[in-house]
Order: structure tokens, then C-alpha cells, then sequence
């Protein structure tokens, strides 16, 4: 384990002195640019359970097969019995209560819309006459 962070240091030390060097480049080739400006890139972190791309499908097929509008939570639950997944942790139910409200937002009066108003927000596919 020691080495491991060993050569984490070094890597680190490696890293910051290539970050410098760009900053140097970029001081040469423009120097009024604002440096400070340059934010760090966000790892988008792989879901354990669903590739990408396949969630807001999957989404859709049960609001297809619905009865009625279902709120977040209900996907979620279906989702994962769906994978055979019985009892997830709490970690897995808010990570994926994250993921597929943030879909269903990003598709929001394009596929989906929400029926009533309060909370939790009842989904729908679009045009669906089905019971509010």
C-alpha cells in the first residue's frame, strides 16, 4: 500500500509539472487570457446498473405498460425488481432516483410530461390519455 502511494506522489508531481507547462504555452500564445477561468472536468461516474443510454428507454416501456401516471420513486422500485434486484441499498435507491428524475426533467413536454401538481410529480408519456 505504501507504494501504491509512492507512485501516486509521483504521478501527482508528474501531473502538476504538465499542468504548468500548459500554463506556460497558453502565457505565451495569449497572455491577457484569464487562467483562473479553466475549470476542471467533471468524471461522469458509470451507473453499476444500466449502460449508457439505456435508462430513460427502459423509463418509457413502463410508463407504457402503466395504468396510471407513476411518480419517480414507483419507476425506481419497478427499475430495480425489473433487474431482480429485491432490496437495494439506500445509496443505489437515491443515486438511481437521481439519474431517472434528471432524465425524465431533460425529456420533460418532448416524450413525458408531469400530471397535477405537488409533490412527488407524477409522469406520464405524452399524449397518453390515460387517468390523471
Amino acid at each position: 500500500m505504501s507504494g501504491e502511494l509512492i507512485t501516486n506522489r509521483k504521478r501527482s508531481v508528474q501531473l502538476i509539472a504538465s499542468i504548468r507547462h500548459v500554463e506556460a504555452v497558453i502565457r505565451l500564445l495569449e497572455p491577457e487570457f484569464n487562467l483562473a477561468g479553466i475549470a476542471a472536468r467533471r468524471k461522469n461516474r458509470e451507473n453499476p446498473f444500466f449502460r449508457r443510454g439505456t435508462i430513460f428507454r427502459s423509463v418509457q416501456s413502463i410508463l407504457r405498460e402503466a395504468t396510471g401516471p407513476m411518480t419517480t420513486r414507483q419507476l425506481v422500485e419497478v427499475l430495480f425488481r425489473q433487474r431482480g434486484i429485491e432490496k437495494p441499498s439506500m445509496a443505489n435507491m437515491r443515486g438511481m432516483f437521481s439519474t431517472i428524475h434528471a432524465s425524465l426533467k431533460n425529456h420533460e413536454g418532448k416524450t413525458v410530461e408531469t400530471i397535477g401538481e405537488g409533490m412527488p410529480a407524477k409522469w406520464r408519456l405524452k399524449g397518453d390519455a390515460g387517468p390523471a
